[in-house]
């Protein structure tokens, strides 16, 4: 058994081989379309989501999932370590860190011998999932609850998340713009390029074409990261295609550590639309 145990949400959007390997233990978060609940990469793909949200888009909504929910994935990380690192995605983009802080609450009374952390990422998409693999990859090496944490709080605090938009259509949902705004963007053709910011998403600009915005997302890439190893991963929402293209161009251009395609989880995908690429990553310590 090894000393710590990783827990995250949905959000994180790590592949299925991720979660096997590193045997990490997933919270899926919950959305509704059409009148139907859907656990997030579950019991739907993010590419069929993308389509019913495209067909409906009124009709979605989202729910963090519930303590009690939480606590069943304690149960199963139990099993695996004496300790868990509960990973979530900021607090400030969602309710599931309050979630996961009650569900230890309820944790301490049932699971007296277990020792559980819960850390706010400050990230989502694949930024939360790097900080979760570091996280893995330590616990793996058999570092004690203390280092694992550490790694996990010091690639958090060094990942960036930096993504361009298909349309500027649909970013009215975040609540940050007003629709008619979206609405004149949209016209304009523009593509808005996001970044995180203290737990917060936020504009980091517009490109007149996807292109110069890839463009710009490589160069600052290339600003921070130069001749070192990064830790990277592409993200897009329902453009598999490109995604492969930019794996591509970021393999011949830097030197990867780590290298994966993430498929952006439709409850940030919601605030996007399809066709958003983007990258995460953080240079290697």
């Amino acid at each position: 058994m090894q000393h710590v145990a990783i827990v995250t949400d949905t959000i994180a959007c790590l592949s299925k081989d991720h979660v096997e390997r590193h045997h990490i233990c997933v919270v899926p978060i919950k959305f509704s379309i059409k009148g139907r609940e859907y656990r997030d990469s579950v019991d739907i793909s993010p590419s069929e989501a993308y389509r019913l949200l495209e067909e409906d888009p009124k009709s979605f909504s989202t729910s963090a999932a519930s303590p009690i929910e939480i606590l069943d994935i304690f149960r199963e990380a139990s099993k695996i370590a004496s300790h868990i690192l509960c990973v979530t995605i900021s607090s400030r983009l969602s309710a599931q860190h309050d979630m996961a802080q009650v569900a230890l609450g309820l944790a301490r009374q049932e699971l007296p011998q277990t020792t559980i952390e819960v850390l706010d990422s400050r990230n989502a998409a694949a930024a939360e999932g790097l900080i979760v693999l570091a996280a893995a990859r330590a616990a793996a090496q058999g570092k004690s609850p203390a280092e694992v944490t550490e790694i996990a709080r010091d690639v958090s605090s060094r990942v960036r998340f930096l993504v361009v938009l298909e349309t500027v259509r649909y970013v009215y949902r975040t609540g940050r713009i007003p629709k008619i705004a979206a609405q004149a963007g949209s016209t304009m053709n523009i593509k808005p390029i996001l970044t995180a910011l203290d737990g917060l998403i936020r504009f980091a600009g517009v490109a007149r074409t996807k292109q110069r915005g890839l463009n710009r997302l490589i160069q600052a890439m290339r600003n921070e990261v130069g001749s070192k190893p990064v830790h990277a991963a592409v993200m897009h929402a329902d453009a598999p295609e490109e995604a492969e293209d930019l794996k591509q161009r970021i393999a011949s251009e830097f030197e990867c550590s780590e290298l994966w395609v993430s498929e952006f989880s439709p409850l940030m995908g919601y605030a996007t639309g399809r066709g958003l690429l983007g990258l995460a990553f953080y240079v290697e310590g």
